[in-house]
């Protein structure tokens, strides 16, 4: 099979480990820079053209789309899937996931943990009331399109919740509001969920002083075996995002697991490195049975 990366970087670690992994399962892979990928849309159908030339017989795309270019990548990943080429993560459930404001309603509905959020449209004098939905200080401030631990906020007191709510609100920045939960204490779980299956499981911990647990923030990270509460918590956020990989952010607390955020572009090495367990090669795994039971005949031509 050719099987094509959609990352902006070689360098990253995720995208050389996918190709590894790739070359590694027998396959071909191709590295593909989806910012500068030129889509052809016309009564022949839609096709893709990449540095000059037309991208043909890919069988499977990897996306491995930023935050800052979700809107581009993900019509590339859609032009992918519209000429038959199957993906690792479908396009729609990328863009549900990168909305942090749509993908928490959808977890509501489906009735799983998170911590309190409460969203309002710039309401004027309405700071009182968003704190108290949450349950009052201390608070999370997170910005919308935040991402990495940036952009969010811990307020230890109602006044001060108020300030940073009217300072984002006068930057007409959206936010969400959330309940912070002490028992935490600066930790959170990722659990990397690959076709329907928990594959690896690490516990991130804040730095001394930091509430965040992001390794980019310093936060370090150990292997951790999930109960089963935990382990049903993360599957049921992917599946109700439409996610088959992602990274499931939970909080452990009083009252069961309290999910974060769901992230459809979860990088590798982190979870790699503390838990030893070769992740890369779970996903092209993966796509073998998705290639395999999208096109029988041409996955055994291969």
């Amino acid at each position: 099979m050719k099987i094509a990366i959609l990352s902006r970087n070689p360098n990253l670690y995720s995208t050389k480990r996918l190709y590894q992994a790739i070359q590694a399962a027998g396959h071909e892979a191709l590295i593909v820079n989806h910012s500068v990928c030129d889509l052809i849309i016309e009564q022949e159908g839609p096709s893709i053209i990449y540095k000059g030339e037309k991208l043909t017989n890919v069988d499977a795309i990897i996306p491995r789309v930023g935050a800052s270019v979700t809107f581009y990548g993900t019509a590339v990943v859609r032009q992918f899937e519209l000429m038959g080429t199957f993906s690792a993560v479908n396009s729609q459930a990328i863009v549900r996931s990168r909305d942090k404001l749509r993908s928490l309603q959808i977890l509501s509905k489906a009735g799983l943990g998170m911590p309190k959020t409460a969203f309002t449209n710039f309401s004027k004098g309405g700071e009182k009331q968003l704190i108290e939905h949450v349950g009052g200080a201390p608070l999370i401030i997170k910005l919308l399109e935040g991402t990495q631990g940036l952009g969010v906020v811990l307020a230890e007191t109602k006044k001060a919740g108020q300030s940073v709510i009217e300072a984002f609100h006068g930057l007409r920045a959206r936010i969400i509001v959330q309940e912070f939960i002490k028992e935490a204490k600066g930790a959170d779980i990722r659990a990397f969920v690959v076709n329907g299956k928990v594959v690896g499981a690490m516990k991130r911990q804040g730095a001394e002083g930091e509430f965040r647990s992001n390794l980019h923030r310093g936060g370090k990270a150990t292997i951790i075996k999930l109960s089963r509460a935990e382990r049903q918590a993360a599957l049921g956020a992917a599946k109700a995002l439409g996610l088959d990989i992602a990274g499931v952010d939970m909080l452990q607390s009083a009252r069961g697991p309290l999910i974060l955020e769901v992230n459809s572009s979860p990088g590798l090495e982190g979870i790699e490195k503390a838990t030893g367990i070769d992740i890369a090669a779970e996903i092209i795994k993966f796509i073998e049975e998705g290639v395999q039971k999208k096109s029988p005949k041409r996955a055994a031509e291969q």
